[in-house]
């Protein structure tokens, strides 16, 4: 019996393409044919969001060049070092698009004290970027930091190197015909001839024969799901149009969104998150009315999950988020007039998004919502256990926010999984995890049109905890449909298994996490020789930095905080307050009602007998203060008018 079985098992395995063994899952989740990949790498580059020269995998076969309007034509036939390689597949594209002039940003004469705004409609070539930072290739986050920081102006003033530094620009504006541009320094042009050899050399081991007879061949598609059996439905390929050449600032096919996701109450996290987008992005708070031509103003919309994850909103759902946000002191300053043109309260209702994805909105309720890395938590059974003691799907299923390590609302992180590509896919714009902090305005970021997230520290997968993804994309149907053949699994991890297996890493770009997430790699005891400023060697190091290191959030400030990255990830903790001594809204006058609310809460019995508005003596806060601590204070200096923001501009109210 135990032979006939194994015979059978073999069988199975090996008898047909379409079998597997019998006692095994499979793990492969592609669920597309080549002619469709390569339909989706033709309307990408085409869309103009593939400005790279990095090669297309040859396992796509692509019999022919792609026009490219997002890359400027190669001045040379030198083959590019990042493309190109002896294949009998096409693994470039063409560039047609305007010529590139990279810019020397630095502050002028007299205005020398804060860095300079971005150019608007520059654009951050993260090819470079990549030479400078990729970890696979043995780059310190410390040396990146500090390209980032040369090459954007944020040493302003402060400049320490010496010497030609035309291999540190990395931003560039488009130079469009009829159209004056500021005059700026031409980065160089790359002896790509002397790199090609390297690349070429470092490709030959990942070569693989095909079998001509079969379209699909060396493709590892999923057996036990029914694969898509009509080609790929994509409209037309959208105009590629320069950042000159608009009649507006804006672009409404690339609207300048940032999206966040947050369940339960509204506390010190996503109020701190807001404030870093009002010190940070260029939102024109300084300025009476905002210009029409001054640039594209971006927005924040923070989407509110009005309860926990696995409930129904009722129909008063919007008007009661709106009650409880004007009754939140953490909320109710982001209500005001004054930041009503950037800042968006929405509510998030579930059945209504997924029902707005075409891809997803016939399917979905047949499919488990709360799946992550494949791991399905059925909210109508028994789930978890906390503390060696099981919880019931009623405890499990009522929270809404993480108040603690050991009641981790764990639904809502795998709702908020799913939701950011809903986001990105229905509205365009960049979604970022709700426990970061922007560090600097992110206007070229922008200006680069292909999709991107990070990568997950040492691993080569993606961290999609900042993530930017075209609106109504090929890439993005791509995913929900994949997503939705493999049970709506859109944790991070197989995010990356979806992208690897069907060769199309490259139109959602790896980005290095010392541009998001420069601790990481030095919390896991990766380049602790060489770490970057600050150094944290766990996560909660930044709400308590150790005593030993404590002088420096005071003496350093915002400015010594990983300069040169775009934002930071403190990664959970959101039961750690920011300030513990100050643990409330410290807006100043205007805002002064929130204030008293939470100190009457918080201090009540001491508060006796004490006028609420009487000022606190320096003796009453903490010696040494956190880096969380200086982060808030100084968000909020800016907002009480006593200070600038990071650029130098004041608020005006």
């Amino acid at each position: 019996m135990l032979a006939f079985f194994f015979v059978f098992a073999l069988g199975r395995r090996f008898g047909t393409h379409a079998k597997q063994w019998p006692l095994s899952k499979d793990t492969r989740t592609l669920v597309y044919g080549r002619a469709d990949l390569q339909r989706i790498w033709q309307w990408e580059i085409a869309s103009g969001h593939y400005p790279s020269r990095k090669a297309i995998p040859e396992q796509i076969r692509l019999k022919e060049t792609i026009t490219n309007p997002a890359l400027p034509p190669r001045k040379t036939n030198v083959p590019s070092p990042l493309t190109e390689e002896a294949t009998e597949f096409v693994t470039s594209t063409r560039g047609r698009g305007p010529e590139r002039i990279y810019l020397d940003i630095q502050s002028q004469r007299p205005d020398v004290a804060y860095p300079p705004r971005p150019v608007p409609g520059s654009v951050a070539d993260l090819d470079i970027v990549m030479e400078h930072c990729d970890f696979s290739k043995k780059k310190f986050v410390r040396d990146c930091l500090e390209v980032l920081r040369v090459g954007a102006g944020l040493d302003n003033g402060r400049r320490l190197r010496r010497g030609k530094l035309d291999d540190w620009k990395y931003i560039y504006v488009e130079k469009v015909e009829n159209v004056t541009l500021r005059s700026h320094s031409r980065r160089h042009a790359e002896d790509e001839e002397d790199l090609y050899a390297a690349v070429t050399a470092d490709r030959a081991e990942h070569t693989q024969s095909f079998d001509a007879s079969d379209p699909d061949s060396g493709l590892l598609k999923r057996r036990d799901v029914k694969t898509e059996d009509t080609p790929i439905d994509l409209r037309p390929p959208e105009s590629y149009k320069p950042y000159a050449s608009l009649s507006h600032p804006c672009d409404p096919e690339n609207p300048r969104v940032f999206h966040m996701f947050w369940t339960g109450p509204f506390t010190d996290k996503p109020y701190l998150a807001i404030l870093s987008f009002l010190f940070t992005q260029n939102t024109g708070l300084h300025l009476k009315e905002w210009p029409e031509n001054a640039g594209c103003r971006p927005q924040f919309w923070m989407w509110i999950n009005p309860g926990p994850a696995a409930s129904v909103p009722n129909p008063n759902a919007e008007r009661d988020m709106f009650a409880q946000l004007r009754s939140n002191p953490w909320a109710a300053p982001f209500l005001h007039d004054r930041f009503s043109e950037i800042v968006k309260f929405k509510m998030w209702n579930t059945t209504e998004q997924m029902d707005g994805v075409p891809e997803l909105r016939d399917e979905w309720r047949s499919k488990d919502l709360f799946n992550s890395g494949g791991n399905v938590i059925n909210v109508g059974k028994r789930s978890e256990s906390e503390n060696g003691t099981e919880t019931t799907s009623n405890d499990f299923t009522k929270r809404a926010g993480s108040k603690s390590a050991s009641t981790y609302d764990r639904l809502s992180v795998i709702l908020s999984d799913l939701a950011r590509f809903i986001l990105c896919h229905r509205y365009g714009g960049i979604y970022l995890d709700a426990d970061t902090l922007f560090l600097r305005d992110w206007e070229e970021m922008w200006g680069w049109r292909g999709a991107f997230a990070y990568r997950w520290s040492r691993l080569p997968r993606y961290n999609t905890a900042v993530l930017k993804l075209n609106k109504n994309s090929a890439l993005g149907k791509f995913l929900f449909r994949t997503a939705l053949k493999n049970n709506l699994d859109f944790h991070p991890m197989t995010m990356s298994v979806y992208l690897r297996e069907a060769y199309l890493e490259g139109l959602l770009l790896m980005l290095p996490d010392a541009l998001f997430d420069s601790a990481w790699l030095n919390t896991e005891g990766y380049q602790l020789s060489r770490p970057p400023q600050p150094y944290f060697s766990n996560f909660e190091q930044f709400f308590d930095t150790p005593v030993s290191e404590s002088a420096a959030p005071q003496a350093l400030g915002f400015e010594g905080f990983f300069r040169g990255a775009y934002s930071y990830h403190f990664h959970n903790f959101w039961w750690k307050p920011f300030d513990p001594a100050r643990n409330w809204p410290d807006l100043g006058p205007i805002f002064a009602d929130g204030e008293r609310k939470i100190r009457k809460v918080l201090h009540g019995d001491k508060l006796k007998g004490k006028h609420t508005d009487e000022e606190d003596t320096v003796d009453q806060d903490r010696r040494d203060l956190d880096w969380a601590t200086v982060m808030k204070r100084t968000f909020e200096s800016y907002v009480r008018g006593e200070r600038p923001n990071m650029y130098g501009e004041w608020l005006q109210w």
